[in-house]
C-alpha cells in the first residue's frame, strides 16, 4: 500500500515540478541493485524533487526533528523517511539504511547533514563513509540546481525558478591496505562524494572554498 501512495506522490511531485519549476532531469540512477544517492541540500524541496527525478522508489535518511508532528512523522516513516538523530552516531538509523541497501533498495543521503543557509556546498559529515563501509555499496552523486532559489531558508512561498537534478556515474570505494584506518576512510569517501557533487553542479566544493579562504588570508 505504501508503494502505491509513494507512486501517487511521485506523479504529483513530478507534475508540479514540471508545471511550476520547469523541472528537468539529467542522467539516471541504476535500474537495479542497492546503492546510495548522495546530493546537496539547500531547500525543503530537495526531497520531493530528488525523489521524483528517479525511476525507483527511495528511502530518505534525514534529521529526526524534520517532521515533529507525531501523525506526520508516522506517515513519513511509512513512506520511507529514516529519522536520524543529529550530532551523534545513530546506530538504529544507520543500521536501517544498511539493511535496505543490502536488500537492493535505494537510500538517499544529504552528506552535508543540514540545509545550506547560503546555497553554497558545506563540508560533508562522515556518516556516508560509515554506511558505505558497512554496506559495501556504490554511491550515485546528484546535484540539485535551483531549489535554493525556489525556496531558500526563511521563506514560506516558493519562487517560480527552473530546477534541474543531475545524476552522475556511480562511485565505488573498495577497502584495501591503502585505505588507512576507519576514520581516514570515512573522510575520504565523504570528501570524494562532495567533490563529485560539486563537479556535477559546476560549483566550488568545500575543499576548494577552504583553499580559496586560505589563499585570501595569506
Amino acid at each position: 500500500m505504501s508503494s502505491v501512495f509513494y507512486g501517487i506522490l511521485w506523479i504529483l511531485a513530478r507534475t508540479i515540478g514540471w508545471l511550476c519549476f520547469r523541472f528537468r532531469v539529467v542522467g539516471a540512477v541504476p535500474r537495479t541493485g542497492g546503492f546510495i544517492v548522495a546530493a546537496n541540500h539547500a531547500s525543503y524541496l530537495d526531497i520531493p524533487l530528488l525523489g521524483c527525478g528517479m525511476g525507483r522508489r527511495a528511502w530518505f535518511l534525514g534529521r529526526s526533528d524534520l517532521f515533529p508532528v507525531p501523525g506526520l512523522r508516522a506517515i513519513c516513516q511509512w513512506l520511507g523517511w529514516i529519522p536520524l538523530r543529529a550530532g551523534r552516531f545513530d546506530r538504529d538509523a544507520f543500521g536501517k539504511a544498511v539493511s535496505l541497501i543490502k536488500e537492493g533498495k535505494v537510500v538517499v543521503i544529504f552528506p552535508e547533514g543540514s540545509r545550506s543557509t547560503d546555497g553554497r556546498l558545506q563540508s560533508p559529515k562522515p556518516g556516508i563513509g560509515m554506511i558505505v563501509a558497512q554496506a559495501g555499496c556504490p554511491v550515485v552523486p546528484a546535484y540539485l540546481k535551483g531549489t535554493f532559489d525556489v525556496l531558500p531558508p526563511g521563506t514560506t512561498w516558493p519562487h517560480f525558478c527552473p530546477v534541474t537534478v543531475s545524476y552522475g556515474d556511480s562511485l565505488m570505494f573498495p577497502r584495501n591496505e591503502k585505505s588507512g584506518d576507519d576514520k581516514q576512510y570515512y573522510q575520504e569517501v565523504s570528501r570524494t562524494v562532495m567533490d563529485r557533487i560539486a563537479s556535477l553542479g559546476a560549483v566550488e566544493s568545500p575543499t576548494q572554498q577552504s583553499s580559496a579562504g586560505i589563499r585570501k588570508a595569506e
